[in-house]
């Protein structure tokens, strides 16, 4: 007498396989493969729309020192705001001691790792243009106009931010460091 195959397949500890559920096997596999390629366009689609500003986004504070032209320094306390939209960003930076007060807005834009916009100062009422390159978490640009040359560097890690500006007129520089 001879035995189905599907009964001596389970004569060996295995379970007998049919076409219909080998079937049902791969159409779960490839499901979930659709599922998983679909879900990481999806991420890497919002992190695109998202732009390389959007950690970013919202009100940091913090405090530093800004240098003067006569050598002096001042600590100064500071808030920013980073307003973000894709790959355009407006900000302000407002920083002030007891004898020194800045105002800086700048909108700047991205495209790929190139960083374009103007910037304005509005207690000396001073303006210009911004240009430089970053993404990820640091950005360089060099902003002038008006007189004005300054190189700033911008560094993020997790809540905490540090900007540095060194610049070629009476305001010489600033260190400052900012947080969520």
């Amino acid at each position: 007498m001879e035995h189905p195959q599907g009964y001596l397949a389970a004569g060996d500890g295995k379970r007998p396989v049919d076409k219909s559920t080998k079937a049902r096997t791969i159409k779960r596999r490839l499901l979930a493969a659709a599922v998983l390629i679909a879900a990481s366009t999806v991420h890497s689609e919002s992190q695109a729309q998202q732009g390389p500003f959007a950690h970013l986004a919202g009100s940091w504070r913090g405090g530093g020192t800004v240098a003067l032209d006569d050598g002096s320094t001042e600590r100064i306390r500071c808030r920013a705001n980073y307003a973000v939209s894709g790959p355009t960003m407006r900000m302000t930076l407002t920083c002030a001691s007891e004898a020194y007060k800045f105002n800086l807005a700048a909108n700047v834009e991205a495209e790929g790792n190139a960083i374009v916009g103007t910037w304005s100062e509005a207690s000396r009422n001073v303006s210009g243009s911004l240009r430089g390159r970053g993404g990820g978490s640091s950005f360089q640009v060099v902003a002038s106009g008006g007189g004005f040359n300054a190189d700033i560097s911008l560094r993020t890690s997790g809540n905490r931010q540090s900007v540095v500006m060194r610049a070629d007129s009476q305001f010489r520089g600033a260190n400052i460091s900012l947080s969520r």
